[in-house]
């Protein structure tokens, strides 16, 4: 069997030995003939639930195939060859459970209520003094198969959620030309440091692309403006600067203000306005002066 080191670490964290194996692999043994018994009866228990309706379809044909589909399962399982390929299999049924959205909730009692069953079909298999032992080595697998669908789950989720985080935050950082040599950048929302360092190459790009001559960053939907937020705005108007563009940060409400001096937060040489209006008016003056300076007798631009 092909078991990669995480497979050998998992295993090892869940107590599963050569001797929990062979004792599932006895089980298995045990239960051959009444695993179709254990899968009727433990639809007979799924369609009385809620959700059967919603995620589980009652047509003969589709519910003869699933059954198909947990007679290998579980046929699988008592096989127990916990390799590589066993951990891609029960984290494919994760994927299928997080495509379809089923609730976790109805998957943990599921194994549950498979568990029981199992359970009781030992009783009347195995040997009194060796139901304890087989039923520990049987649990302690469904503990890591359930482990594995809900870790895959997991991480589909998370997937999902940074990938959302991403496109929110490239529609939530719109650099756009509203006049030609002025940027608008209105910002919403919370500001971390791999946020700033997206507004920044974002801005950037732009500046070189438009060849702006004004930035103006507004800054009143921000939710919050610490010494943190406001040293990582400065270095964007800082950066700006340094490709001949000047920045203007709006929307300093009265509170933001008193919150950078008790700070003690240096705005250094940055342009600040209370209102996106004055902070437009203030870049249409600028850049009409910067305009006029380029136009006279002895400037390079002439």
């Amino acid at each position: 069997m092909n078991k990669s080191n995480d497979v050998l670490r998992t295993l090892a964290k869940f107590a599963l030995g050569d001797q929990e194996v062979a004792l599932v692999r006895e089980a298995g043994n045990l239960l051959r003939d009444d695993i179709p018994d254990i899968i009727n009866e433990f639809y007979d228990w799924l369609i009385k639930q809620e959700e059967f309706s919603i995620f589980f379809s009652d047509d003969v044909r589709s519910l003869d195939r699933v059954k198909s589909l947990q007679t290998d399962y579980w046929t699988a399982f008592f096989h127990a060859s916990l390799d590589d390929k066993y951990f891609a299999s029960r984290r494919h049924i994760g994927a299928i459970h997080a495509h379809i959205e089923l609730p976790n909730d109805v998957f943990c009692a599921s194994m549950s209520t498979m568990h029981a069953l199992i359970q009781t079909k030992l009783r009347t298999r195995a040997q009194p003094a060796k139901v304890q032992e087989l039923d520990a080595a049987v649990s302690k697998l469904m503990f890591l198969d359930t482990y594995l669908v809900l870790d895959e789950i997991s991480q589909i989720q998370g997937e999902k959620i940074i990938a959302h985080s991403k496109s929110l935050q490239e529609l939530s950082t719109p650099v756009t030309p509203i006049w030609e040599g002025i940027l608008l950048l209105p910002l919403l929302g919370i500001i971390d440091s791999s946020r700033t360092q997206d507004i920044m190459q974002k801005t950037l790009a732009k500046i070189a692309e438009t060849r702006s001559k004004i930035f103006v960053m507004d800054i009143s939907g921000v939710a919050a403006v610490d010494t943190a937020v406001a040293n990582q705005l400065i270095k964007i108007t800082k950066a700006t600067q340094l490709m001949g563009c000047e920045s203007i940060i709006s929307g300093i409400s009265p509170s933001i203000s008193q919150t950078l001096v008790e700070l003690g937060v240096n705005v250094g040489e940055v342009k600040t306005t209370a209102t996106l209006r004055d902070a437009l008016e203030l870049g249409l003056r600028t850049l009409g002066d910067l305009r006029f300076l380029s136009h006279q007798p002895g400037n390079r631009a002439e």
